[in-house]
């Protein structure tokens, strides 16, 4: 039987695993087992989250979320990548305390330049208005975001996971701050020092940008790179070549939205870092993730492996859902999930 390298990489973890917890432990407390082994980040606990947060206080709460996701998708099945990015964009400034979901005129991070083509809001509170039928003061929004993103997930053909709760949900929200989330012209070292100021590695860079197996951007965001690359007139000669051609007949109107994955726009697939391969990246950041040593290896792994992408996705959205969360006394559960109580 010929084993896989992940299977080995696993073999081996148990192996070591059952190595530190062997022999008598009584007869020296004080002596180190022979052999560690690092927990994976995304795996560790965070005080405060538990899975049974709401089996009490709100028995019923991921049935209700996953019936109005279900019924949101029955009428409009174009929101999956939509809330994937809402729940993204809230993590990504002061972790995910549903600060993108506070509505300041202005000021706060729903009115910045990069959240103005983010939807979603409306049904988000919603679903905190049905909650609250049933179990008011009790579920946050922060909460309601992570759920959500989950069953998004599945709804449109990507993997489950569970989802720990106990988020509170954060007071200030500042449209200045997330104006530094990145918008698709940043270089690969840019991108993974942003990822890692969210507690997040280059792994969870290349796999969070397989999201965009689905979902649209807009012409508006590549018009430099098909009229103006560089030089007035320039087309990016990074781009397949008809694919080009195909891109500057189609975005003359920079209003026009425009599929993120050309080849399978409506399936959650690995078809993406296919599309790598080929120089078929929408946005120039996506597409130097295949030629950067630090990215590119993983990209054809995942672009030959589906389940592979399948796994770390996976992996990969459990991490982020636990990027910076408040929790306990340190936040509070919004009444309203666009204003602070």
């Amino acid at each position: 039987m010929r084993l896989s390298s992940l299977s080995i990489c696993i073999l081996c973890s148990l192996l070591l695993f059952a190595l530190t917890c062997t022999g008598d432990d009584t007869s020296n407390t004080d002596k180190p087992p022979p052999f560690a082994v690092d927990m994976p980040a995304y795996l560790l606990p965070v005080d405060g989250l538990d899975f049974d947060y709401y089996t009490k206080s709100c028995p019923g709460m991921e049935g209700i979320i996953y019936n109005k996701v279900k019924e949101l998708f029955a009428n409009d099945n174009s929101y999956g990548a939509s809330l994937i990015r809402l729940f993204f964009h809230d993590c990504a400034v002061r972790g995910c305390d549903a600060s993108i979901l506070l509505d300041q005129p202005e000021t706060s991070e729903k009115y910045a330049g990069v959240s103005r083509t983010l939807r979603g809001f409306e049904f988000i509170n919603e679903i905190k208005a049905e909650l609250e039928k049933h179990c008011p003061k009790t579920v946050s929004c922060a909460d309601i975001l992570s759920a959500v993103a989950r069953d998004t997930t599945t709804s449109v053909g990507g993997p489950y996971w569970q989802v720990k709760y106990g988020r509170k949900d954060g007071r200030i929200s500042l449209a200045k701050e997330a104006e530094a989330i990145p918008m698709g012209r940043e270089s690969i070292t840019e991108l993974i020092q942003y990822f890692q100021s969210m507690g997040l590695s280059a792994v969870d860079l290349v796999i969070l940008f397989g999201a965009h197996t689905i979902g649209y951007s807009s012409c508006s965001s590549i018009h430099y790179r098909l009229y103006n690359y560089q030089r007035p007139g320039n087309c990016d000669p990074t781009i397949d070549p008809q694919y080009a051609n195909f891109l500057t007949r189609y975005c003359q109107d920079p209003t026009k939205k425009i599929h993120l994955d050309p080849t399978t726009p409506t399936l959650f697939d690995s078809v993406y870092y296919q599309n790598l391969q080929k120089n078929m990246g929408l946005l120039e950041a996506e597409q130097k993730l295949i030629v950067d040593s630090r990215t590119g290896p993983l990209v054809r792994s995942l672009a030959n492996q589906p389940d592979l992408f399948y796994m770390q996705f996976r992996a990969a959205m459990v991490k982020l859902s636990k990027t910076l969360v408040l929790t306990k006394d340190e936040g509070e559960v919004r009444l309203n999930c666009s204003a602070v109580n």
